[in-house]
């Protein structure tokens, strides 16, 4: 059995209360937490396989490296938050919507058969190591040159859609096919940017299989996206049009009401 201690409520700061539960229950609340529709990411890959297009779906094989997984949980597929259909010896099944293969470069993959960086989803317990990267990716990029240094890899890219330019910022977060990496630079649109690569992440992803003109999946930062959308409701005209009470408030209004 194990213990949870408890704070107690406001109305008796002074007790604790103590339970018992079962390891049984706790793993019965990690799986069921683990099949929640809203998955997340956090952009450091565990493994690098392969992925073949089928009638129904892809197929994804090379999973040995990934932590295991059962039908219905997510995995990220370079990227792309992919449900398990079915699972085989060495990997899954999984369904594949017109959407993701219009937006993402899973489809073309899948044709060729070749290499995608696959993660799977995290547990509350887990450690952050990267940033939250939601598997929904937003647009293509563009391999626009590798340029070799002498401890790191400096890759420049382009968004092929330029509406998403305005996410990028100077060490600002992105996932490239899934992977958590840091923006090192940018022109002034942010249409173009490179960033910078450790051997590490070189060797242990599907980078290093990149060439001059690949395509890419992209993400822009998840919390970038929450805060564009909260700002949008702070101009004065939406403010209004939503809640046309807030253009009555005064400082006479506000005296009236028992404020000074």
């Amino acid at each position: 059995m194990i213990g949870v201690l408890f704070d107690a409520s406001r109305a008796r700061p002074d007790t604790l209360i103590s339970i018992t539960v079962p390891p049984s229950a706790l793993l019965d609340y990690r799986q069921r937490v683990l099949r929640r529709p809203n998955f997340m990411f956090t952009g450091l890959i565990q493994g690098v396989g392969k992925v073949y297009r089928k009638p129904n779906g892809v197929l994804v094989e090379g999973c040995e490296r990934v932590s295991s997984f059962s039908v219905g949980e997510s995995i990220a597929v370079d990227g792309v938050c992919l449900t398990v259909a079915k699972k085989v010896s060495n990997g899954f099944f999984a369904d594949v919507s017109e959407e993701t293969l219009r937006r993402t470069t899973l489809g073309y993959k899948a044709q060729l058969g070749d290499f995608v960086n696959l993660e799977p989803a995290l547990c509350l317990s887990d450690r952050l190591g990267g940033h939250l990267v939601s598997g929904h990716v937003d647009g293509i990029g563009e391999v626009l040159s590798i340029c070799p240094l002498e401890r790191s890899w400096q890759l420049n890219l382009r968004w092929k859609e330029e509406e998403f330019s305005k996410y990028i910022c100077n060490k600002g977060s992105i996932a490239l096919n899934g992977i958590s990496l840091t923006v090192a630079g940018f022109e002034e649109t942010g249409s173009h940017f490179w960033i910078a690569v450790i051997p590490h992440t070189w060797e242990s992803t599907s980078l290093r299989y990149l060439s001059l003109g690949s395509l890419v999946n992209l993400e822009a930062d998840l919390m970038a996206k929450y805060a564009e959308r909260l700002l949008e409701g702070l101009e004065p005209s939406r403010i209004l049009e939503k809640n046309p009470l807030r253009a009555k408030i005064s400082k006479d209004w506000l005296a009236s009401q028992g404020w000074s």
